[in-house]
């Protein structure tokens, strides 16, 4: 057991760290886990979730397919009209799509594409980007939480709990709406003051022709088609038993034929560094599991609590809340599914309602600092390539605060519902 948790905590300190390339620490954990003989082959082999790989794959397909059509800067242009260009207005409109975008898509491709977009809309209108940044951070990530599909770590939890892509709308779509609201709320107040514009650059917003932007209507019909498609799927497939990768492929694979687009080319675009990253964690992570040392975590735990649910649930969620603030959630949650899975077999517990506390804290604790999650260091280094630096310190005194908040009133709504 010792040997094994080792490798595992310096791959760890390494990704925290960012000493080392994260790709490169968890396949090079995951190798050396292999070489010394502490997992065959085989068994390395069948620990990786291939149903998050596969889901992730076909969404990415869909979704850059679709980025060629300029759907979303249609999107943007029209809600930066619709807000008459009032700098405030149009900062919770660009929030509200990210949110929803989130939610349907994935939070780390949303801010891939409303970022740009963001930068341009607001270098129109001479007001400072910085707080449309920050709230756009925190709005993909309330947005991922809701959705199967919103969040990497959603994505992992659904998968080795099978959970279905409409029991997380039903059990966390209600909870992140209000999340949401509330923060949006409290943004307002906290940016009042600070973006602003005049006369003539709201005019420069309401002059921009967002029909323009779409570049090829055709492929746009198309994509629209496959995307309802494949949302359709999503909330059927566990009536028809198929896995949400199915979905997620056929989506892709309709998508491809249809488009006539060079598969060579999407492919390119395709996050492999991701799905490679999630292999390695994969790996080390069933050898934990296969040493029996999510067993003695899970008994600890449960030593801690007592067996009692109640407790149970409100230590997972605060527990990944804090974690996921300063590390990234998706190792986190790699190694948590795993120590879940054996509290219920220790303990006979409902799980349940743990999962849904692990979902809630890890992937709004994303929102605790800059580098809590995937898409918060996306944003950043977009806004440092443009010009506009946001310090871990800036960034933490707004968002750490308005996650607690978020989690304050997770805890509240898994007690009343769940726990």
């Amino acid at each position: 057991m010792l040997l094994p948790t080792i490798i595992f905590l310096i791959v760890y300190a390494l990704i925290v760290s960012e000493k080392l390339n994260r790709v490169v620490a968890a396949l090079g954990g995951a190798a050396i886990m292999l070489a010394l003989k502490l997992i065959s082959q085989q068994e390395a082999f069948a620990k990786i979730d291939f149903n998050t790989i596969s889901l992730l794959i076909g969404m990415m397909i869909i979704v850059n397919i679709t980025k060629r059509t300029g759907l979303f800067e249609y999107v943007a242009i029209k809600a930066a009209k619709f807000s008459k260009g009032n700098p405030l207005t149009l900062l919770i409109v660009f929030s509200l799509i990210t949110f929803v975008f989130s939610a349907l898509l994935d939070n780390v491709t949303t801010v891939l594409l409303i970022v740009p977009v963001t930068l341009v809309v607001t270098k129109t209108l001479d007001t400072n980007p910085i707080p449309f940044l920050i709230t756009e951070i925190l709005s993909s990530n309330i947005g991922g939480t809701a959705t199967l599909i919103g969040d990497p770590p959603n994505i992992m939890i659904g998968s080795a709990a099978h959970i279905s892509f409409l029991e997380f709308i039903k059990n966390l779509a209600p909870i992140v709406i209000i999340i949401f609201i509330v923060n949006m709320f409290l943004i307002k107040f906290i940016y009042k003051k600070q973006i602003e514009t005049t006369e003539d650059k709201k005019q420069k917003i309401m002059t921009m022709d967002e029909y323009k932007a779409i570049t090829d209507p055709v492929l746009l019909k198309k994509c629209l088609f496959v995307l309802a498609f494949t949302f359709c799927g999503f909330l059927l497939h566990a009536s028809f038993h198929f896995e949400s990768a199915t979905v997620a492929i056929i989506g892709s694979s309709m998508l491809l034929l249809i488009s006539k687009v060079e598969p060579e080319e999407i492919l390119e675009e395709v996050e492999w560094g991701t799905l490679f990253f999630f292999i390695g964690l994969f790996i080390m992570t069933g050898v934990l599991e296969n040493v029996g040392l999510m067993e003695l975590l899970a008994k600890k735990a449960l030593a801690l609590t007592q067996g009692n649910q109640t407790l149970t649930g409100i230590l997972i969620l605060w527990v990944s809340s804090i974690a996921s603030s300063f590390i990234d959630n998706i190792p986190f949650v790699a190694t948590m599914i795993p120590l879940i899975k054996s509290m219920s077999t220790m303990g006979h517990m409902n799980v349940m309602p743990l999962w849904w506390a692990l979902s809630l804290g890890s992937c709004l604790g994303g929102n605790g600092t800059i580098v809590g999650a995937s898409a918060n260091l996306i944003v950043i280094g977009i806004a440092g390539k443009s010009g506009y630096k946001i310090s871990f310190k800036d960034y933490f005194k707004i968002g750490f605060p308005l996650m607690i908040i978020s989690i304050i009133i997770s805890t509240i709504y898994l007690l009343l519902f769940y726990l």
